[in-house]
């Protein structure tokens, strides 16, 4: 383990991104755990990062990307954690303020990691990723709203990789699910993840007609914001949950206080980058019994870790359904 390779980025003279071999004791944040890294992926954040497209990097560079790791323990100076063990980190700033998943060895702090359910692989823990992980806590967040379970659940960006973790969450649940994607390829995908029916996101885009439209959506698990979160919280029912945990249609909302007023619909926040670490063990239990019932290999792209530059570019297109999976053996 002298070296290892990495997805390294640059900034000077230009941005740019390359594999390199490198070494621990180049990276600038040492901490107590190190991880032999076994799979990553590929989430927006890290497309915005590697693309250079989005200010998401914090950390000084060069800079290791990659918000998402799972692997093996080589070495440990926590006792909660000893080689061998089975582990995966998301959020609490990897890949954004400190190095991250794109490098076969990385160190971490104790407190960032988590053991993998005994029912998961860390390869299938990283085909849920953070994608995986927000979806199921927006699930979550609906299964707890005071509103009806009958009716439409809508997800918006359903083709993505949150949408696609949404779509299986809640019809898993029961419940009936209608996805929303701008993509005509993508509905036999999207039915087959257990979505009722499939509308085009043209429906949401020129946001609500009314400050309060009539009542379609149960609840809704949105990852696209802007004028498309405006139509859906003037669309949705009395007491209905809004999950809402992306932007990739914008970061402004436009909207009214009558949908919380009149209808009592709740709007909430998912943030899966800091999430405390009993929530996140909930929530990843709950994936692991997900992944008892639906074969994850369905949504699964698997690419190399000299491949994220090009996919990078390709998930930033919108050209891609489901998720990257980054094989970094």
């Amino acid at each position: 383990m002298k070296s290892f390779n990495a997805l390294v980025l640059r900034e000077s003279p230009t941005f740019s991104s390359s594999l390199e071999e490198i070494t621990l004791e180049e990276n600038p944040n040492s901490s107590e755990v190190v991880v032999r890294v076994e799979w990553s992926g590929i989430n927006y954040k890290d497309g915005l990062a590697v693309t250079n497209s989005g200010k998401i990097i914090r950390g000084a560079f060069p800079f290791v990307p990659g918000i998402d790791l799972a692997g093996v323990v080589h070495s440990s100076e926590n006792p909660s954690f000893k080689p061998g063990d089975r582990v995966l980190s998301t959020g609490w700033g990897l890949g954004e303020s400190h190095w991250g998943g794109y490098a076969q060895f990385q160190q971490l702090p104790a407190q960032n990691l988590l053991h993998i359910p005994d029912h998961l692989t860390t390869r299938e823990s990283m085909i849920i990723g953070t994608a995986g992980f927000t979806a199921m806590l927006a699930a979550m967040e609906i299964a707890r709203g005071p509103g009806k379970k009958e009716g439409k659940f809508v997800v918006t960006g359903a083709s993505g990789g949150v949408g696609s973790f949404s779509v299986i969450a809640l019809a898993h649940m029961g419940l009936d699910v209608v996805a929303v994607t701008g993509k005509k390829e993508a509905e036999s995908y999207l039915l087959g993840l257990g979505a009722s029916e499939v509308v085009d996101r043209g429906l949401f885009s020129g946001g609500a007609s009314a400050a309060l439209d009539s009542a379609r959506w149960a609840g809704c698990i949105d990852s696209v914001g802007s004028t498309t979160l405006e139509a859906v919280l003037s669309q949705t029912a009395r007491h209905g949950t809004v999950a809402a945990c992306g932007l990739a249609g914008g970061a402004s909302l436009n909207t009214s206080v009558f949908p919380f007023i009149l209808r009592g619909v709740r709007l909430v926040g998912i943030d899966s980058n800091t999430c405390p670490n009993d929530v996140r063990t909930k929530a990843w239990n709950k994936l692991g019994d997900l992944a008892r019932k639906v074969d994850l290999n369905q949504l699964a792209h698997e690419i190399k870790l000299d491949q994220v530059p090009e996919s990078c570019q390709r998930l930033m297109k919108g050209e891609v359904m489901g998720r990257y999976l980054v094989d970094l053996s």
